[in-house]
């Protein structure tokens, strides 16, 4: 008859005793344990749609609540220019990349610029002049008012008011977006000389100016004011 040795029966306990402790862990189910792999499933890394839907009642509505959000974004746009155009798509992007931008707002906005900046010029005004235009076309304005000075010409500017503006164009530019107006307005110029004679323009007649502005702001910005980049006048 063979006989255990201490040491031997104490391992022999030992063993027993570790896989008991063992298998009471490693065999609990916790009810976070992952599916059987199924080879022959079509996706095997995603639930199934029923299952998506068992699990979390909302999965597929959020995708109809998405849409519907973008649609109410869009509406604005929409309103402002027809869909499918090319400044419809412009000013989506615009949207896209400032939630808060509105068409309308920007009208109402560009109207004061507008007025400003004509009258700005008008008295030589570069401090507000600078905080609405972008440096290239500030540096176009100040060379213009610096050759008037230069010439000891004086402008008398009455503005009347804007007639009609609307958005023609919009675009981003990386980050930047560019939105371009036709502006169409009434003043009252003239321009006299160091001898106060009038060398251009009338004091006592309202005449139409149009233009066309571009303003741009740069939506990564904190700062929501948009600057005059571009001009031209429309014939």
């Amino acid at each position: 008859m063979q006989f255990f040795d201490f040491g031997t029966i104490f391992f022999m306990v030992a063993a027993i005793v570790i896989f008991f402790q063992l298998r009471s862990v490693l065999g609990r189910r916790t009810g976070n344990e992952r599916p059987p792999f199924d080879p022959y499933s079509s996706d095997r890394s995603t639930l199934s749609e029923k299952d998506k839907v068992e699990k979390n009642g909302n999965v597929v509505a959020l995708p109809r609540r998405n849409a519907e959000q973008q649609a109410n974004m869009y509406a604005v746009i929409d309103r402002y220019a027809a869909p499918d155009t090319e400044l419809n798509r412009g000013l989506r992007a615009i949207k896209d990349a400032d939630p808060n931008f509105d068409p309308n707002s920007f009208i109402e906005g560009a109207k004061l610029a507008y007025e400003m900046i004509v009258m700005a010029y008008a008295h030589g005004d570069r401090k507000s002049l600078k905080n609405l235009l972008s440096k290239e076309v500030y540096d176009g304005f100040v060379a213009a008012i610096e050759e008037r000075e230069k010439r000891g010409e004086k402008i008398e500017s009455s503005f009347v008011g804007i007639n009609e503006i609307s958005i023609i164009a919009a675009e981003m530019k990386k980050t930047e977006a560019h939105v371009t107006l036709r502006i169409t307005s009434e003043l009252i110029s003239a321009t006299r000389d160091s001898a106060g004679v009038i060398v251009d323009g009338d004091p006592e007649t309202v005449v139409e100016v149009k233009d066309v502005w571009t303003f741009a702001r740069d939506t990564r910005s904190r700062d929501p004011n948009w600057k005059l980049v571009a001009t031209e006048a429309e014939e």
